[in-house]
Order: C-alpha cells, then sequence, then structure tokens
C-alpha cells in the first residue's frame, strides 16, 4: 500500500534553504520598529546633506551680505502664478535709538526653485558644479529685470551679524559635527573593543593595568578635562589640525565605556563550551577572542556605540561654543553657537539657536535608531 507523501509547506520569508540567516532576521525585525527606522532614514539623510553640503546649501559658505544682518527669517509663500517665493526684507533703521528692524515687502516677491543657479562650489572639493538643489532663482529674477536687486536674498532661517545665511551654515557645519562623532566612534571602537577584549579574556596583569587606567580617566571630570584639553591646541595650528585633534581627544575619553562592557561580556563567555573547543582546537587568542567572542555580544557594542555619537557631538559642540575647539573659517554647529553666548543677543535675534534644534533631533534620531538595532540585533529574544 502506498502512503502519500508528505507535504512540505514553505516557511514565509524564509531563504532558499527554509532558514533565513541572522541577517536577514536582523532586517526583518529592524524594518519593524517604524521609529527605529524613521530615525535610521533621517540620519542618512542628514548625512547625504553633509556630505554634499555645497550643492544643498543655497549660498557658499563665505558669502554674506552686511545689509541684511541679523535679518529675521523670511516666512515661504505659495502662489499657483509664482510657485514658491519670499518677500523681501526692508531694512528700517531707527536714527535716534540706532534700533535696526526689518518689514515684509508683499510687492516684491523673489521667487524659489529647485536646482537653480548659484554660484560655483565644488562638491567634495572635486566636482564643479553651479547648481543648487534650493534656492533664489536667477533665472526667473533676470527676466523681470530684478537681477542686481540687492534684496533678492532669501533667509529661511535667518541671519547672523554679518548677513550671512544661517540655513547654508547649519548644511556646512553638520559635515563638522555630524563627521567628528562618526570618526570618534570610530576610533573608540577600536580602543575599547581591543583593550576591553584583552582585559576580559587575558586576565591578571593587563586586566588590573587597563581597568586602573579606566579608572584614573574616569575619575577625571569631563568637562574641565575638555576646556584643558582644548587650552592646549595653540592658537596658530591649523582648522585641519585642530578638527583632527579635537576629534582624538574626545575618543581618548570616551572609550572607556565600551572597554568595561566588553570585559564583562568576555568574562562571561569565555569558558563557554565553543571558545573551550576553539582553545583546544589550536586556535589562536586573537581569533577566539574577536572571531567566537565579540559577534556574540553584537547587540550591547551597537547599543554603546549609538549612545556615543551623540555624546562626541555634544563635546565637539561645548568645546566649540567656549572657543577652545574649533575656530573659524570651520563652520560647526558648536562654532555657530558662539554668537549665543550673549543672551541679550539670543533675546533679540533668536533665530541664531537653530543650531540647537538640529543638534537635539541628531542625538534623537541616534537614540531611536540604536535602541531598534539593539533589538533587532538579537532577534530571538522577547521585547
Amino acid at each position: 500500500m502506498n502512503t502519500p507523501a508528505a507535504t512540505t509547506l514553505p516557511i514565509p520569508g524564509a531563504g532558499s534553504e527554509g532558514v533565513r540567516s541572522p541577517w536577514e532576521l536582523t532586517r526583518a525585525r529592524f524594518a519593524r520598529h517604524r521609529l527605529g527606522l524613521a530615525s535610521f532614514f533621517l540620519l542618512v539623510v542628514l548625512y547625504l546633506m553633509a556630505l554634499g553640503c555645497e550643492f544643498f546649501a543655497p549660498a557658499t559658505r563665505e558669502w554674506r551680505d552686511l545689509r541684511h544682518s541679523y535679518c529675521p527669517p523670511q516666512p515661504l509663500h505659495f502662489a499657483w502664478a509664482d510657485g514658491l517665493y519670499v518677500c523681501a526684507m526692508r531694512r528700517l533703521d531707527n536714527p535716534v535709538t540706532f534700533a535696526r528692524t526689518y518689514v515684509e515687502d508683499p510687492t516684491v516677491r523673489i521667487p524659489l526653485g529647485f536646482f537653480v543657479r548659484g554660484e560655483p562650489v565644488r562638491v567634495l572639493g572635486f566636482l564643479p558644479t553651479d547648481r543648487h538643489f534650493f534656492g533664489v532663482d536667477r533665472d526667473r529674477l533676470a527676466r523681470r529685470g530684478r537681477a542686481d536687486d540687492p534684496d533678492a536674498v532669501c533667509y529661511l532661517l535667518g541671519a547672523d551679524k554679518y548677513g550671512r545665511d544661517a540655513a547654508s551654515r547649519l548644511i556646512y557645519g553638520a559635515r563638522i559635527s555630524l563627521s567628528v562623532g562618526v570618526i570618534s566612534i570610530i576610533i573608540t571602537f577600536v580602543l575599547g573593543v581591543v583593550l576591553g577584549g584583552v582585559s576580559g579574556y587575558a586576565g591578571g596583569g593587563w586586566d588590573n593595568l587597563i581597568q586602573r587606567t579606566i579608572e584614573v580617566i574616569n575619575a577625571l571630570p569631563q568637562l574641565p578635562l575638555w576646556l584643558a584639553l582644548g587650552a592646549v591646541f595653540p592658537a596658530d595650528w591649523s582648522p585641519l589640525t585642530v578638527y583632527f585633534c579635537v576629534t582624538v581627544a574626545l575618543s581618548l575619553i570616551s572609550w572607556t565605556g565600551l572597554a568595561r562592557v566588553v570585559r564583562g561580556k568576555i568574562l562571561a563567555l569565555r569558558e563557554e563550551d565553543y571558545a573551550v573547543a576553539a582553545r583546544l582546537l589550536g586556535a589562536s587568542p586573537a581569533r577566539i577572542l574577536f572571531r567566537h567572542l565579540v559577534p556574540g555580544f553584537t547587540s550591547h557594542i551597537i547599543v554603546t556605540l549609538t549612545l556615543g555619537v551623540p555624546g562626541m557631538i555634544l563635546g565637539e559642540t561645548v568645546l566649540s561654543f567656549l572657543g577652545l575647539g574649533l575656530r573659524p573659517p570651520i563652520v560647526s554647529w558648536g562654532v555657530m553657537l558662539q554668537d549665543c553666548q550673549n543672551l541679550q543677543t539670543v533675546g533679540h535675534y533668536p533665530w541664531l539657536l537653530s543650531p540647537v534644534l538640529f543638534i537635539v533631533v541628531t542625538i534623537l534620531a541616534f537614540n531611536f535608531a540604536g535602541d531598534a538595532l539593539r533589538d533587532a540585533a538579537d532577534p530571538y529574544s522577547d521585547r
């Protein structure tokens, strides 16, 4: 008697082998985390904007117009006939108090557009172009006979005391502030994983030396230590040298937390069966450490790193705000906040605090994305 063959039901979403790999499980679980996924895409947009800041910024970093110093943000308008536009801002100076005010002139419309012609720039330093992602449409202005109008400017986020466009400087500053966080966290990752792994796996004198070093670094007050490191930088150093030194200084301070996490996990995993088996098969300590043990707690490393990037960005912001980190002509969010040291200035021109909004949004995005990545990296755990 023939027995009917058993029917094998396909596993939904499974690969060709019927079982999804750990990376497929991680991607699937991360895709279900809506807030984390939205934060991840927001960070991608911010880093792409920072990478091509010359193209995305309406004006160049050096552009300025002293006739519109401290010009307030211009609200966007839309009309079917003109599309997107802003109204010209007329400057009024009080002859008695010398107070400067601006009023909108609704009779003068400044057309805006995408992929408009502007000042020639070099994207990433080697791609020449005169196109900008968004800005004043000079071609339409020329057709209206107003190509040389001094009021044909657009300050979506206001202007500083030199008449520089705050929106453009924010985009240029994103390249420095965001790259400081990424480069610092790479150095932190290398130091934390290597020193923490050696401390937990080797033990003995190496463990004692590394842990005492961590305790000494953690015992130093963070803010005074940042101030001391910033004061060490000579004033005649080039902006690139200062940028490099600030990045390395932030990394040398912040690796201790990751090293402690790695050491604790290595102590818990080094006597597991798979680690002992690899040791008996003749695997080197480096292979056992970095090939078998470290991948076992990837989720904890991801959380520590994603929470560390905002700390690096805040560290650069604090140093630059106090004038001890990056200095002009470098543009970063911390350098832009140097204009906010005077409370009276902030009270009169609150749009100078716009970098704070970008910093807060970036830090929240890193935190939300980090939580989502932590859950996705351990797909078999219950929430």
